[in-house]
C-alpha cells in the first residue's frame, strides 16, 4: 500500500515528538533561570563581538515577538507575565549597553551589527546621524513611554476603583443562582489577578521610562568617553575618533532604542485594550473600515486633493481609489450579509410567508414580564398616540413619581390587547398573576362624590376601581354641571393610571427583585462606597438586605433613603439575623418619613391604641417558628381580637381619617401579620416610631372586655 503521508511533516512530527525536546520543554523554567544569571554575566564579563552581534539579534528578536503577541492577544490577561517579562529584557537591554559600551571604549569595535546600524543611519553624516538618533529618542521617550506609562497608571486606578462593585455584582449572581460557587471562585480569581496584572504594570512601566534615560545618559558617555580613550590612548586625530565613535555609539543607541521601542508600544497596546474582544488587527479593520460611506467620502477628498494646483496628483489619485476599491468591497460584502441573514429568517424576504414580522422563536414564550396592561379592543384609543390617547405618557410619568415616592425603579409595563376580554375590560398584571382589574365606560367620564356635592346627578353607577369608592359614569355634555355640583371628574385614562399607580404601591414587595435591589446598590456605590463594603457580603447578602427592602414595601414604607438603611442595618446586623428585627431597626430610623406619612394637617396622628391587658397577652403569646416571630393564639381568641379591631376600623373610616393602630414595638409585627389579611389597609405603627413634636390622638381602643 503507498505511503501518502507528507515526508516533511513526518519528520517534522517526530522531531516534536522527540524526547529531547519534550525533555527541553519540562526544564524551561531552569533554561529561563540560567538565563537571567547569563545577564548578570554579561554585565561585568566582557564578551567577543560575535557573541555580541548574537545577544543583539536576540534582543531585536524577543522585542518583536512581544510586540506581536501583544497585537494579537485578546485580553490583557492573555499576557499576564508582560510585567515580570518586561523587566527581565529591559535588564537584558541594559547588560548589552554595557558590554557594547565596553567594547566601545576598549576596541573601538562592537561587532557587525552596531557597526551596521550606524553606518546605514548616519549614511556618511555623522550630523544627520545624531538627529535621527536624537528624533528617535525622543519619540520613545516623550510620545511612547510616556503615554504608555500614564495608561497603566489609569488602568491600575480604575480596575482596583472597580474591584468592590464587580465582587458584589459576582455574589449576586451567585445568590440568584445564575452562576456556582466554582464559577463564582474563576471570577473573583480573574478579578484579582486583574488588579495584581494592572498595578504590576503601572510600576514595570516606570522601568521602560528609567530604561530610556539611561540610553540618553549612555550615548553621551559613550561620544565624550570614546573621543577622549581615541586621542589619548590610540593616538587617533581628533576628527577619526569623533567620526568612529560617533558612528558607533549611534548605531548602538539604534539597536537598544528599536527593541524598547517596540516593547514600549507593546506595554501601552496591552494596557490600552481593556474592552476589546479580538485581536488588534481584526478590530482596526472591523471597525475603521465598516461604514463604507465613510471610504466613499475619504477617497472623494482625495481626488479633490489631487485636482488642486500644486499638490502632486499620483499620491492622492492612487489614494482616492483604494478608498473607492475598499468602499465598493465592503458595500458588496455588507449586501451578502444581508442576503445570508433573509436566507436564514423568510420572515425578512420580501413577499415571504411571514413578511414584516420577525421570527418567533420557541424561547420567547418563556420570557415573564415584570409587570403587564391588558386591555380590550374598546380602550386601544386611549393608548395609541395616532389616535389621541395618551395613556403611555401617563405610565411613564407614573414611573418617575414612584421612583420618587417608593426609592425604587419600575420595570417597564408591557401593554397588549387581548381579544378574549370584554371591549372595555382591563386587567393588571404581575409576573403572569392578575392582581387588578376593572371595566370602562367607552366615551364617558367617571365622576366621584368627595363628600362636598351640593345635588345628585343622573349616571350610571359603577365603583371606582382603585379605591373601591361609589361613583356613577356621566357622559361628556354632564362634565361641566357634575363639576359645578362639587363632584370630581376623571377620564378614562386617568382611571387606568390612578388603578395602575395603586397597584404598583400595593405590590412595590413583589416588583423589587433581588437583581433590582443589586441595581440600587451599584448606582448608590459612589456616595456610600464605605458602608456598601462594610455590609456586604461580610455582614450581609444582597438577598438578606433584599427581604428587608420588601418588608418595608409591604406596609408602604420608602427606601428611596437606602444610604440611610444600608447603615442602619450595618449596625443591626451583627447583634441579630432575624430580618424582622432588622426591619424593626429600619423603621425605628425611618420614624420621621413614616410620621410626616400619616400626620394630618394640624400634626395630629388619629390612632387606634390597644387595650393594655390585651396588649400583655399578646406580647406573653408571641413564639418563634422558623425564624418567625408570631402570636400563638386560639382560634376563638384570633376571632374575637379581629372583631374588636373591625369595629374600630369601620368607626374610624366613618369618621373620615385613615385607620391606625399604635402598640408596643414588641408586638407590632406580628399584630401586622395577624390583621392584614382581614384588614390590609390597616396601619401599624409602634410607640417608637412617634418622633418628637408629633402628636397622637385616640379615636378608639381595641379590647376584648
Amino acid at each position: 500500500m503507498m505511503n501518502t503521508k507528507n515526508p516533511a511533516s513526518g519528520l517534522l512530527s517526530g522531531v516534536m515528538n522527540s524526547p529531547v525536546l519534550q525533555s527541553i520543554g519540562k526544564q524551561s523554567s531552569l533554561f529561563v533561570i540560567i538565563g537571567v544569571v547569563c545577564i548578570v554575566i554579561v554585565l561585568v564579563i566582557p564578551i567577543p563581538t560575535f557573541l555580541m552581534d548574537l545577544l543583539l539579534a536576540l534582543n531585536l528578536c524577543i522585542a518583536l515577538i512581544i510586540l506581536l503577541v501583544s497585537m494579537y492577544n485578546r485580553e490583557a490577561l492573555d499576557f499576564s507575565v508582560f510585567p515580570s517579562l518586561l523587566l527581565t529584557v529591559t535588564l537584558f537591554r541594559l547588560s548589552l549597553n554595557v558590554a557594547s559600551t565596553r567594547l566601545i571604549l576598549t576596541q573601538a569595535d562592537a561587532g557587525r551589527v552596531i557597526d551596521v546600524f550606524g553606518s546605514f543611519v548616519t549614511s556618511g553624516n555623522m550630523v544627520v546621524g545624531v538627529i535621527i538618533f536624537l528624533i528617535l529618542v525622543l519619540i520613545q521617550f516623550i510620545v511612547i513611554t510616556k503615554g504608555a506609562g500614564r495608561i497603566a497608571e489609569v488602568a491600575a486606578r480604575f480596575t482596583l476603583d472597580a474591584m468592590p462593585g464587580k465582587q458584589m455584582a459576582i455574589d449576586a449572581d451567585l445568590n440568584a443562582g445564575l452562576i456556582n460557587e466554582e464559577q463564582a471562585r474563576a471570577r473573583r480569581s480573574k478579578i484579582q489577578r486583574e488588579s495584581d496584572f494592572y498595578g504590576a504594570m503601572d510600576g514595570a512601566s516606570k522601568f521602560v521610562r528609567g530604561d530610556a534615560i539611561v540610553g540618553i545618559i549612555i550615548t553621551a558617555i559613550n561620544v565624550i568617553g570614546g573621543f577622549i580613550i581615541g586621542v589619548a590612548q590610540m593616538g587617533m586625530g581628533w576628527g577619526d575618533a569623533l567620526e568612529t565613535y560617533t558612528k558607533l555609539t549611534i548605531g548602538d543607541g539604534l539597536v537598544s532604542q528599536m527593541p524598547a521601542l517596540m516593547i514600549s508600544v507593546g506595554s501601552g497596546m496591552i494596557a490600552s485594550r481593556a474592552a476589546s474582544e479580538d485581536n488588534l488587527g481584526s478590530e482596526i479593520t472591523g471597525q475603521l473600515l465598516s461604514n463604507h460611506k465613510v471610504l466613499w467620502l475619504a477617497g472623494s477628498l482625495m481626488f479633490f486633493f489631487a485636482i488642486i494646483p500644486g499638490f502632486p496628483k499620483v499620491p492622492f489619485i492612487i489614494l482616492g481609489g483604494v478608498c473607492f476599491a475598499a468602499a465598493y468591497f465592503r458595500m458588496q460584502e455588507n449586501k451578502r450579509a444581508e442576503s445570508t441573514m433573509a436566507q436564514e429568517d423568510p420572515a425578512k424576504q420580501p413577499g415571504g410567508k411571514d413578511a414584516g414580522k420577525p421570527e418567533e422563536r420557541i424561547e420567547d414564550y418563556l420570557h415573564v414580564d415584570p409587570m403587564e396592561l391588558e386591555i380590550g379592543y374598546g380602550l386601544i384609543p386611549i393608548v395609541d398616540v395616532k389616535q389621541g390617547g395618551d395613556l403611555l405618557d401617563r405610565i411613564t410619568m407614573i414611573r418617575k413619581q414612584l421612583a420618587s415616592e417608593l426609592g425604587i425603579i419600575i420595570p417597564p409595563i408591557r401593554i397588549r390587547d387581548n381579544i378574549q376580554l370584554t371591549p372595555n375590560e382591563y386587567k393588571i398584571k404581575i409576573r403572569t398573576v392578575v392582581v387588578g382589574k376593572g371595566e370602562l365606560m367607552s366615551g364617558a367620564y367617571l365622576a366621584m362624590d368627595p363628600g362636598t356635592a351640593v345635588r345628585k346627578i343622573r349616571g350610571v353607577p359603577t365603583v371606582e376601581p382603585a379605591f373601591n369608592l361609589p361613583a356613577i359614569w356621566i357622559t361628556e355634555s354632564q362634565k361641566s354641571d357634575a363639576e359645578v355640583a362639587g363632584y370630581t371628574v376623571v377620564e378614562l385614562p386617568a382611571v387606568i393610571a390612578t388603578h395602575l399607580t395603586e397597584t404598583i404601591k400595593k405590590h412595590a414587595h413583589e416588583i423589587l427583585t433581588r437583581q433590582s435591589v443589586q441595581s440600587l446598590i451599584d448606582n448608590l456605590k459612589e456616595q456610600g462606597g464605605v458602608v456598601i463594603s462594610e455590609l456586604i457580603p461580610g455582614l450581609m447578602a444582597v438577598g438578606d438586605v433584599h427581604r428587608v427592602l420588601q418588608n418595608l414595601l409591604r406596609e408602604r414604607i420608602s427606601i428611596r433613603d437606602l444610604l440611610l438603611i444600608l447603615e442602619t442595618l450595618a449596625g443591626v446586623a451583627p447583634r441579630s439575623k432575624n430580618t424582622d428585627v432588622q426591619t424593626e431597626y429600619v423603621r425605628n430610623v425611618l420614624a420621621p418619613q413614616i410620621c410626616e406619612a400619616y400626620r394630618n394637617d394640624d400634626g395630629v396622628i388619629p390612632v387606634i391604641t390597644l387595650d393594655p391587658n390585651l396588649e400583655a397577652k399578646l406580647e406573653g403569646a408571641i413564639q418563634e417558628s422558623e425564624g418567625i416571630f408570631r402570636f400563638s393564639l386560639s382560634p376563638a381568641d384570633a376571632n374575637r381580637i379581629l372583631e374588636a379591631a373591625g369595629g374600630q376600623i369601620e368607626a374610624a373610616k366613618q369618621a373620615g381619617e385613615y385607620p391606625i393602630l399604635i402598640c408596643s414595638p414588641t408586638i407590632r409585627p406580628q399584630m401586622k401579620r395577624l390583621t392584614e389579611a382581614n384588614f390590609p389597609e390597616l396601619v401599624v405603627l409602634s410607640y417608637n416610631e412617634i418622633v418628637p413634636g408629633v402628636e397622637i390622638r385616640s379615636m378608639g381602643m381595641i379590647t376584648l372586655d
